[in-house]
């Protein structure tokens, strides 16, 4: 079984930053794209960016500029770096991670169980 764990959420003030970080882990797996997803009270969940191996990234149009997604694959790790926040990408982040069963070919989606930002205006 895979897990993954968020972690480095919590309460800013507009303007301000923070990273968030993301740990998979478990036995027999290797993961393909990882990514970080948000959902805001009210709303459905949306991409924040995501990450290949290689290290190819894509971000929602909203958080350009802005966010950093990163990874260390030697880790099974991906993080979010939140600068310029604003009190619109209040909400719950999940982590995403792609990952392959060994030695099966299969992938499967796995979530992390989310972590909290609050950004205050």
């Amino acid at each position: 079984q895979v897990q993954l764990v968020e972690s480095g959420g919590g309460l800013v003030q507009a303007g301000g930053s923070l990273r968030l970080s993301c740990a998979a882990s478990g036995s027999s797996f290797s993961i393909n794209a990882m990514g970080w997803y948000r959902q805001a009270p009210g709303k459905q969940r949306e991409l924040v960016a995501t990450i290949t191996t290689g290290g190819s990234t894509n971000y929602a149009n909203s958080v350009k500029g802005r966010f950093t997604i990163s990874r260390d694959n030697a880790k099974n790790s991906v993080y979010l770096q939140m600068n310029s926040l604003k009190p619109e990408d209040t909400g719950v982040y999940y982590c995403k991670g792609r990952i392959i069963i060994l030695p099966t070919p299969w992938e499967v989606d796995y979530w992390g169980q989310g972590t909290q930002v609050t950004v205050s205006s």
